[in-house]
């Protein structure tokens, strides 16, 4: 491994930080985002049991908005219980709003390397030329040098592109759990209200 980079010289070292943030973002947020971290599948039946036999106290409502960011949105609504159905809608959407920004956290880190990668790659290779370049003088080609700058420009390009694919993979799959999470906890959100309400007219 050290003979590799060694072959594909410092731009390599760019690369090699952009892997170590990428993969340490992918498992961060393949931890985090896990649906029934997120969305506790019998939270809202917990809550609304609490609610129809003995109310919800403020320090119900408070504990039930560290338990997970589902929590977070129904807590915002139940804050507002008194309030019409608009207050409550208002106040859980702007919950719905801070949860989507928690959520997405890390993922512009994440589709930056997924961008940037390339680049890199093309950077390394841009360099591997210029050695290239510099191993012709008049009296011939430095074969030691040419092939030095052969192998940067491979072993960025490479990596550049190893690095972009996998990131961009994960990048949009991240993307699309989160747009999903964020559905099913306003439609939650939505039930929670219906219940405090009544359903809505038509």
């Amino acid at each position: 491994m050290f003979a590799i980079i060694q072959a594909a010289g410092w731009p390599i070292w760019f690369l090699l930080l952009a892997s170590v943030i990428a993969v340490a973002l992918i498992i961060e947020r393949s931890i985090s985002l896990r649906a029934g971290k997120i969305i506790p599948p019998t939270l809202l039946d917990q809550v609304v049991g609490v609610y129809q036999r003995q109310g919800l106290s403020p320090e119900v409502i408070e504990r039930l908005s560290k338990d997970s960011p589902l929590g977070v949105v129904l807590a915002a609504g139940l804050r507002n219980l008194k309030s019409s159905r608009y207050v409550m809608k208002e106040a859980i959407d702007e919950a719905g709003r801070h949860v989507a920004h928690d959520l997405e956290r890390f993922l512009t880190t994440l589709g930056t390397i997924a961008t940037a990668a390339p680049l890199l790659g093309l950077f390394g290779t841009v360099i591997g030329m210029i050695h290239i370049f510099a191993s012709q003088s008049p009296a011939g080609a430095n074969p030691q040098q040419l092939a030095y700058g052969i192998s940067v420009a491979l072993y960025n390009t490479a990596f550049g592109i190893g690095i972009a694919i996998p990131s961009l993979i994960f990048y949009r799959h991240f993307r699309n759990k989160v747009d999903t999470f964020v559905v099913e906890v306003e439609q939650r959100a939505g039930k929670l209200v219906d219940i405090v309400h009544g359903e809505r007219s038509a």
